[in-house]
């Protein structure tokens, strides 16, 4: 019974083996077969896609140009590596920096021919007065010059076509120390705390540690009468700029000329022409009597 069990079993081992084989035969030649009878015109290189476009009935109202703008067109266009081999082809071999910067050159003789000068401009305005060097170079001169010439407008700063920075020359310059105005000065508030503070500089360090810890109230000695009068019947309005009237460089320094009237002596100038007493004569005459 054992040698039987044994027998069929491999029977059945060998059964198995063939029929692996066999399919593993019929797979091989079937692809290989698909592979032969395909060519490779029947292989798709790109989807050839055909449009057709359905023409629609559409109200006469809505027809014309800009029913046409919203057609599409479904013509083959050119590929864009191709137009520009094209372009480069059909283009002559010329130097394209050379011919930029020439045509650049005839663009600026041209404007320098074009441009009005200074002289015509001032006799086509009408406030020659506002009229600069600069005014010329401008896209429209004349209109230019009526915005200056309006009133209450404010000009551009001066330091727009200076090269250095502004305010560059004040380095060197020392900047005077804040001054407290005349009507806070004559209350004497100064002195108390100018006083006060020499007695804090002479005191000890343990002194000033403990001023820290408990300070000490009451220290300046004032009446409040005398600062209620500064402020509200002796405060003058300090100096204050016009409108469109911008700081510049050295305006400081400036001497202003609003508070001289022509024909009247100054006492300082009295005193450095000799003129002594109203009585005497000014200088000028005097040295043409001579002559």
């Amino acid at each position: 019974m054992g040698s039987k069990k044994k027998s069929n079993k491999e029977k059945n081992a060998a059964r198995n083996a063939r029929k692996k084989l066999q399919k593993s035969q019929s797979s091989s030649s079937s692809s290989t077969t698909t592979l032969a009878n395909v060519t490779p015109a029947a292989t798709p290189t790109s989807s050839d896609v055909e449009y057709v476009v359905e023409d629609l009935k559409v109200n006469e109202a809505f027809q014309g140009e800009m029913f046409d703008k919203f057609k599409v067109d479904f013509q083959e266009k050119d590929d864009p590596a191709e137009q520009d081999k094209n372009v480069k082809e059909e283009a002559p071999e010329s130097d394209s920096d050379e011919d930029d910067s020439s045509s650049k050159q005839l663009s600026r003789k041209q404007k320098k021919l074009n441009r009005l000068t200074v002289a015509e401009l001032k006799q086509l305005v009408s406030a020659p007065e506002v009229v600069e060097t600069h005014d010329v170079t401008a896209s429209d001169p004349a209109f230019l010059v009526h915005l200056k010439s309006v009133p209450n407008t404010v000009a551009v700063p001066a330091h727009w076509s200076q090269k250095r920075k502004y305010l560059q020359g004040k380095r060197g310059i020392e900047k005077p120390p804040f001054a407290l105005p005349k009507f806070i000065e004559d209350t004497g508030i100064a002195e108390i705390r100018g006083a006060i503070a020499d007695k804090e500089d002479e005191s000890s360090a343990k002194q000033a540690g403990r001023s820290r810890v408990a300070p000490k109230m009451g220290k300046i000695d004032i009446d409040y009468k005398v600062l209620h009068d500064a402020f509200f019947k002796y405060q003058t309005k300090p100096k204050l700029t016009k409108l469109g009237d911008l700081y510049y460089e050295g305006k400081e320094f400036e001497q202003d000329v609003n508070t001289f009237t022509p024909g009247q002596y100054s006492s300082e100038l009295k005193t450095a022409c000799g003129m002594t007493s109203s009585l005497t004569p000014p200088p000028r005459p005097q040295n043409h009597k001579p002559f």
